[in-house]
């Protein structure tokens, strides 16, 4: 149904109708409909912030959380007590503040930007000036405004639109070609910083030369019988478990993108001695991985990097890395992503030619065979070269944005599994507030105590979380706010991708990704894991 935009009253009204377009349908056309009418019914600083948001290009957070709540009680005249306990039972604070404010005085129509210029104003301001502030946008807001600018306040918004979805809707009202308005919203823009004509209408602007190229993503596949063609149309390497990342060489500068679109050059100073070795003009795809005297070192290596501020010679010395390059995507200066793979990987070979074997880049190893059947042999030995599973490119295949079905496909090994009792259960957020949905779970300590060594949230159908839920109520032990300590009689089957050990939990254990993956109903507690067995399993992944 096409939103009629002169109906609607002009300011934030205009992006609550988008927001609220691009919530309720998952049709892809009504999407790109409601964007490009958006974008012809609002001034540029509008559209620039539309899309800055929608890419995660959010205004910073500059007032605090706990400020808010409370200034939240006291313009709708509640104790603190009841606010908080209706933000558990909501489990969103912007939603929470906008159901509970009296209806505005009068609507004020400001402009997206012109409410974001507010929300950056607070930054410079005393606390009571942000009250001050605050309490007059929610006077001149109606609820769903409200809940719009509670959310850009907070930081906390979370709704995303798809790079393929937005450079559909902007080639179609700009009518440029969609890969290069792909390639445009690359890099490191903001809304602050540029306008609508610089970053999407100019051939070029002032940022081109570190900008990376959208990712090329791979779908997930569960047999190898689902490849089509012969197996001399496929290439098949190790998929690596570190952090995607495009190395850029241009102009005599080095800078280093994640697949996040996060700006990391700093965190891995190393690499910019490559730049005397990568000629200008090349554009690298690969896997930044923590290693150390030739052996992939976990996974918690890299994330010590990523986390710190500053990188001394103290971390660079303990957690080393290297670059695991697979793909190439400029050459001499020219996009050569339309390119197929094979020829990419053939230019890339004979660059590494002339690569030295003690700088911290390797090239991939491309693994032979010639059987799909042998596939299944690599995939299971995998694991033993610190992998977590194979890559299977088409030779014929471009490098394009996002994925593209039948062309890359992982197929990941099996995760780690153990069998673990329920022992917590919290409510979730959203719209599983009214359900108990986050588990802590235990294994068996040497002592014969239950351990608790990790949570999950994720994994079941809703029909067993809402049985799960009439179990718990019945099976409470105690309270501590939220959570609850149930009896220790349920079972379940966590997986996992990587185990490693931990300073921080009591198991001395750390699980990467863990969900649920079956209610163990045919189990009794004292068939569940021990500490012992999550041990010997760390041992294995070493």
């Amino acid at each position: 149904m096409p939103i009629l935009w002169k109906q609607i009253s002009k300011g934030m009204r205009y992006f609550e109708t988008l927001f609220l377009c691009l919530e309720e349908t998952t049709k892809t056309n009504e999407k790109v409909s409601a964007l490009i009418d958006y974008l012809s019914s609002v001034p540029d600083e509008d559209k620039m912030w539309m899309i800055g948001i929608f890419s995660g290009r959010r205004p910073k957070r500059t007032v605090s959380t706990k400020n808010l709540r409370r200034w939240a009680a006291e313009k709708a005249d509640i104790p603190l007590w009841l606010f908080e306990d209706s933000y558990h039972i909501v489990g969103d604070l912007s939603e929470t503040i906008a159901l509970l404010l009296p209806p505005p005085a009068i609507e004020v129509q400001k402009s997206l930007n012109e409410w974001i210029q507010l929300i950056l104003s607070l930054d410079k301001m005393e606390e009571d000036e942000q009250r001050e502030m605050v309490f007059y946008a929610w006077d001149s807001l109606n609820t769903s405004s409200r809940f719009i600018f509670n959310k850009l306040i907070t930081g906390g918004f979370r709704v995303g639109v798809s790079q393929k979805l937005m450079a559909k809707a902007l080639a179609e009202f700009t009518h440029i070609d969609p890969s290069d308005i792909a390639l445009k919203l690359m890099g490191e823009w903001s809304p602050l910083t540029y306008s609508f004509q610089s970053l999407i209408e100019n051939e070029e602007n002032e940022g081109s030369h570190s900008r990376p190229y959208p990712f090329h993503l791979a779908y997930s596949i569960n047999e190898v019988t689902d490849l089509k063609g012969e197996p001399a149309d496929w290439v098949a390497e190790y998929k690596w478990d570190g952090i995607r990342g495009q190395a850029i060489f241009r102009h005599g500068q080095y800078f280093l993108w994640s697949r996040g679109e996060e700006l990391i050059t700093d965190k891995f100073p190393e690499f910019e001695h490559l730049i005397s070795v990568i000629p200008p003009g090349t554009v690298l795809d690969g896997e930044i991985l923590p290693f150390k005297d030739g052996l992939i070192l976990p996974f918690q290596h890299i994330q010590t990097r990523v986390s710190r501020k500053k990188i001394t010679a103290a971390i660079l010395k303990v957690n080393p890395v290297v670059f695991r390059v697979y793909d190439l995507l400029e050459w001499e200066g020219k996009d050569i992503r339309s390119k197929p793979f094979i020829e990419r990987r053939t230019l890339l070979d004979q660059l590494f030619t002339s690569i030295d074997s003690s700088l911290p880049l390797q090239l991939s190893p491309v693994l032979p065979f010639d059987e799909f059947d042998e596939l299944k042999i690599l995939r299971e030995a995998s694991s033993e070269n610190g992998s977590e599973g194979l890559m299977l490119k088409n030779k014929h295949s471009n490098y394009s944005a996002g994925r593209k079905k039948g062309e890359w496909w992982k197929w990941k090994i099996d995760p780690f599994t153990v069998d673990a009792i329920l022992i917590y259960a919290q409510s979730g957020h959203g719209r599983r507030a009214n359900l108990y949905t986050d588990f802590t779970f235990a294994v068996y300590s040497p002592e014969g105590d239950l351990l608790p060594f990790t949570k999950a949230y994720s994994g079941l159908t809703d029909k067993e979380f809402i049985e799960i839920n009439q179990w718990i109520k019945k099976n409470t032990l105690e309270r501590f706010g939220p959570v609850r300590k149930v009896t220790a009689e349920l079972v379940f089957e966590i997986a996992f991708e990587g185990i490693q050990e931990s300073k921080r939990h009591k198991s001395g254990i750390a699980l990467r990704f863990p969900r649920m993956v079956r209610w163990r109903k045919d189990k009794v507690v004292a068939e569940a894991n021990t500490l012992e067995d999550l041990q010997l399993l760390l041992k294995k992944s070493r």
